[in-house]
């Protein structure tokens, strides 16, 4: 089921229908923004498939290790068509769509059935067509600046990228000082051994790791392997 409400972002313009994502068959939660996709699990894993017959295994995988969200790039060719069969065919599967990077793939992933965007960044062209497709969005900020920005257009939930490399935790703790509204998945040199300090910060919902689904594991269809490193990755929000 889906429903819709149309509102105007006040800042850009931006007429919105806010899309209401819910699939009760298919036991998916509601998503009405960004700090609902935060809230779905302590890791969103970034996921490349090199073929589209590899992504509802693994997605399954993930869902049997207590991850019930992904984020699928659109790093591969494979990208749009693993979105689309993840999205038909996993239960209890919330599929997003990453490395949006032109207005005209946010349509694309949205027909594919993507129930969130995540963008590397936040270009004007960019931003206002992933407003206005009503799907919940982390966009991308690796500055104060750029955080203020997405924060005039209305969003308080948003991707830090590239983590490591544009400060770490120290920085995005001190971000926390004039915006304490700001809600962060840091992505990008976040590992296995970090998490649990990414997830300590008080701006952080979740984080976005590629470790949960490492190459060789996709290559030899190791899914029980890729269900353990999600279990162990779900147990962080107990932590």
């Amino acid at each position: 089921m889906t429903t819709s409400a149309t509102t105007t972002n006040v800042t850009t313009g931006v007429t919105t229908t806010g899309v209401t994502t819910t699939d009760p068959g298919a036991g998916r939660p509601v998503l009405r923004d960004g700090a609902d996709v935060l809230a779905l699990a302590p890791v969103i894993p970034v996921v490349v498939v090199d073929t589209v017959e590899q992504a509802v295994p693994l997605a399954r995988a993930l869902v049997r290790g207590g991850i019930p969200v992904i984020e699928i790039t659109l790093r591969s060719e494979a990208g749009l068509g693993a979105i689309e069969a993840v999205a038909a065919q996993v239960e209890g599967m919330v599929v997003g769509a990453g490395t949006v990077v032109t207005p005209a793939q946010v349509q694309q992933v949205k027909d594919a059935g993507a129930q969130f965007l995540v963008t590397p960044g936040s270009p004007p062209r960019l931003l206002e067509a992933a407003l206005a497709s009503g799907l919940p969005l982390l966009a991308g900020a690796g500055t104060l600046t750029e955080m203020l920005t997405l924060a005039e257009a209305g969003l308080e939930a948003m991707k830090f990228f590239p983590a490591e490399a544009s400060g770490g935790r120290p920085y995005l703790s001190a971000v926390s000082g004039p915006c304490p509204q700001l809600r962060f998945c840091p992505t990008g040199g976040i590992t296995p051994e970090t998490a649990a300090a990414w997830l300590a910060l008080p701006n952080v919902g979740c984080v976005g790791g590629s470790w949960l689904t490492p190459k060789d594991a996709v290559a030899h269809e190791d899914w029980a392997r890729i269900e353990a490193l999600a279990a162990e990755a779900a147990a962080l929000r107990l932590a």
